[in-house]
């Protein structure tokens, strides 16, 4: 303000007509601007920087007429420089105050859009809460109902629980008093198993009774029917007496040896325990034997054995035929049926049975095992006793199979039936040449009443019998035929022997024998089927076989006894 002084008064020392001029300029930007008026404040000072432009202007003129006064005006030229310069710098602040003033003001409009989106979300969020809660409100008058519908529930469901604990109590008593009804009939259940044990004792023990008085060795006859290919008369020979079912009797013609004189008929009568006529099926004749074999699961040895001539019909009595069905399979399919069926039946009575199967052939004296279809022919097959404590006897290297199901046998006597030796003869294309021997050992035990059985079923299919000079066997054949007769002697023979009580029984005599010692002595249960044919040119053979099966019917071993521990 001094320099704009000095220089006001050397302007108007000079020429009057700029001082006039300086006082309307200077009062100009005196007047006072409001703080928030920016744009004003800026209008007043490019004003001043007008106005000071003017000045620089009317000095500039001024210094030309003035070059007189040089010395006087350079120090006002200095000042006024010094001015322009401060001058400059006040509006180098200014445009700096003015940019920071922009700048402000756009952040103050960001500031501003921000608040008026802030202020659209909050009206929104607003809304949103407002409807919510008028649902809340809607909810909350919902759970108010529900709530007093839960009450009333929960009033009824009182009144439910107390009539229950009601309920309750009463089956309290009812349950108490049926516990000592269980307790009295566990007990009755106790006393009946008992007593169905005694009971099951006194069956056992009367129907060995019964068994003994039919014989230690029973007898059944059966002729077999005649084939279509033979000749429907030639059963005619064979009668069976009406008066008498245990009756059979063979008639013949016999040729007078006074040339034309008729010639006398000739009878021969037998009895067995049991006769069976060609009309007789594999299930009449099975009838009469289930009770035999059911001794096997009492613990009694059982031996049933078919013997009789080639061609009588005996492998058909024990396997069946070649394609087997219900009413066609024979005995030995049978009475497995019948074991795994009673074994089955005796498991609610605390019973359980291991069972063991084996299949062998005895042929010319050697022992082949026919559940092995490729057999080793270095294997040796030998009969020795288990210890020697023991009687029992087994077959060295001889394959045997623990079954548990009738399938599973069938399955082992489907192998043996194609293993076994058949040959053809004069009397039978289909001869059996061997004794086959099926055996099934039964081992039970009831851990109830702690007791154990052991036993063994045989089953046998004996080679056919028959007459050297009926055969017409040769070579091989003849070998075989003596073999088979050899054996079957051997068999009458331990018979007898067991029948006369004789001190030694030849039961090393013959493989057949030796193996089935156990199963033909004292202690064991015997059933022979003799089996006869219908042709009356058998008529020789027949009488042989009849007469045989007499013998052994008259026998008398010994009461049988149970293997039982």
């Amino acid at each position: 303000m001094q320099t704009r002084n000095r220089m006001n008064t050397t302007a108007a020392s000079t020429k009057p007509k700029v001082t006039a001029a300086a006082p309307a300029a200077t009062s100009a930007p005196g007047k006072k601007r409001a703080a928030w008026d920016l744009k004003g404040q800026v209008t007043d000072m490019k004003d001043k920087v007008s106005y000071y432009k003017g000045q620089v202007q009317s000095l500039s003129e001024e210094k030309a007429r003035l070059q007189s006064t040089t010395g006087q005006l350079q120090a006002q030229m200095q000042d006024l420089s010094q001015r322009n310069e401060d001058l400059s710098q006040q509006n180098e602040d200014l445009s700096r105050q003015l940019h920071s003033m922009e700048t402000k003001l756009l952040s103050e409009q960001r500031k501003l859009l921000d608040s008026e989106r802030e202020v659209q979300r909050l009206t929104a969020l607003s809304q949103k809460q407002e409807s919510e809660l008028v649902a809340e409100k809607s909810l909350v008058q919902e759970l108010r109902t529900t709530g007093d519908s839960m009450a009333q529930q929960l009033k009824d469901k009182e009144g439910r629980l107390i009539c229950l604990e009601d309920e309750k109590s009463r089956l309290q008593t009812i349950v108490s008093e049926k516990s000592e009804e269980i307790i009295d009939l566990k007990e009755r259940i106790t006393q009946q198993d008992t007593q169905i044990y005694n009971l099951e004792t006194e069956r056992r023990r009367l129907h060995n009774t019964v068994q003994e008085l039919k014989g230690n060795i029973r007898v059944f006859c059966r002729v077999r029917p005649t084939l279509p290919t033979e000749k429907a008369s030639s059963a005619g020979h064979i009668v069976f007496p009406p008066s008498d079912e245990k009756a059979i009797v063979l008639t013949k013609m016999e040729e007078s040896h006074v040339g034309r004189d008729k010639g006398q008929t000739v009878k021969y009568d037998f009895n067995f325990d049991c006769i069976f006529s060609p009309a007789a099926s594999q299930a009449d004749v099975f009838e009469e034997i289930s009770l035999l074999v059911q001794s096997a699961l009492d613990g009694y040895p059982v031996c049933i054995f078919a013997y009789g001539q080639t061609g009588s019909g005996k492998t058909y009595t024990m396997e069946g035929p070649e394609h087997l069905s219900m009413d066609t399979m024979g005995m030995i399919p049978r009475a497995i049926r019948q074991i795994f069926a009673s074994a089955d039946e005796l498991k609610c009575k605390g019973w359980q049975y291991k069972f063991t199967a084996s299949f062998l052939e005895i042929y010319n004296e050697t022992l082949r095992d026919l559940l092995i279809n490729r057999p080793d022919k270095k294997l040796e097959y030998d009969i020795r006793k288990v210890s020697s404590s023991s009687n029992d006897v087994h077959v060295t290297n001889l394959r045997y199979v623990e079954v548990s199901s009738v399938e599973e046998v069938h399955e082992l006597l489907r192998t043996a039936k194609t293993n076994r030796s058949v040959a053809k003869t004069a009397l039978n294309d289909r001869s059996s040449r061997s004794h086959s021997v099926f055996q099934l050992k039964i081992e039970g035990e009831n851990s109830i009443r702690d007791v154990r059985t052991s036993s063994v079923l045989s089953l046998i299919d004996l080679a056919g019998s028959e007459r050297l000079d009926r055969s017409l066997s040769t070579g091989d054949r003849l070998k075989e035929t003596q073999s088979i007769n050899t054996s079957l002697s051997t068999l009458g023979m331990v018979i007898t022997s067991l029948c006369n009580k004789d001190s030694h029984i030849p039961y090393r005599n013959s493989k057949l024998t030796y193996l089935l010692q156990n199963s033909l002595g004292g202690n064991s249960k015997v059933l022979m089927f003799v089996n006869i044919s219908p042709l009356e040119e058998n008529f020789a053979e027949s009488v042989n076989s009849l007469r045989f099966a007499s013998k052994v019917n008259e026998c008398v071993i010994g009461t049988a006894r149970a293997n039982r521990k």
